[in-house]
């Protein structure tokens, strides 16, 4: 068992604008809590574009949208089943639907909620994804730039908030929007900015930080790290060095949890 206490899982969202890393940095972050060996990681792809899955080296079975789909099929054609029996058969298909290895576990969400979006469904998968999340001692969330659609099914139970830009105004200024929309919709009890890609020689001392926002790491750009990401390589091939080192810092600064706990 981890340090983090009898509380209940650590549940970590990464978010932030598309393009600045935060799926490799999910990714990352997903290896290096599963080292310890003692705890079980899930790692969720809640981002449509996906990604996530394949930066860990899984296949994905079946996403939840492909489940969430099935069951409204299943309504609309007049099924008589008992809310016991579908929430039976919606645990037995989630279930089936993780991706597993070793002691980390994986699920993809699917794309967005469109055609055919039943509340009842949706509160149903929440439940459970709420349910899954409580056998394990760390979720990754690997979320969308924007958050208010992954609020509904996953972002409920956050503990720890994650927003991911590179030295852009552009990226900030996501960032910005992020802390606002969570401050109302998440009740995470730590957040903070990592800076990606960061080249030798430059500095974030005058790096324009939103208020109120609090930067936990910086990940300096790697040669390793680019040629596993175009190779198609898993993230959990990267070898030690600065970047594993700040992705271990940066968890430490998040949730107080000692690095050496991140550790093998």
């Amino acid at each position: 068992m981890t340090e983090h206490g009898e509380g209940g899982p650590v549940i970590i969202a990464v978010c932030g604008k598309g393009g600045v890393g935060k799926t490799t940095f999910s990714a990352l972050m997903a290896r290096v809590l599963a080292e310890d060996t003692s705890a079980r990681v899930l790692a969720i792809d809640a981002d449509p574009a996906g990604g996530l899955g394949f930066s860990l080296g899984f296949e994905v079975p079946r996403t939840l949208d492909d489940i969430r789909l099935e069951l409204i099929s299943q309504m609309e054609e007049g099924s008589k089943e008992s809310p016991e029996d579908v929430r039976m058969r919606m645990d037995y298909r989630v279930a089936q639907s993780l991706a597993e290895r070793d002691n980390m576990a994986f699920m993809s969400i699917g794309r967005p909620e469109g055609e055919g979006c039943y509340c009842r469904v949706n509160s149903l998968l929440r439940d459970i994804l709420t349910s899954l999340a409580a056998g394990f001692d760390y979720v990754v969330i690997d979320g969308e730039a924007g958050i208010e659609q992954v609020n509904r099914r996953v972002m409920e139970g956050v503990t720890h908030l994650v927003m991911v830009s590179d030295l852009s105004m552009k990226g900030l200024r996501v960032v910005a929007n992020l802390k606002e929309v969570a401050d109302r919709m998440v009740h995470y009890s730590g957040a903070g900015l990592i800076v990606n890609r960061i080249h030798s020689g430059e500095s974030t001392l005058n790096l324009q930080v939103p208020p109120g926002i609090h930067v936990i790491g910086t990940i300096p750009e790697s040669d390793t790290l680019r040629r596993l990401d175009m190779d198609g390589i898993s993230m959990t091939q990267m070898p030690e060095g600065p970047v594993l080192d700040q992705v271990r810092h940066s968890l430490e600064k998040l949730t107080g949890i000692p690095r050496r706990s991140f550790q093998i």
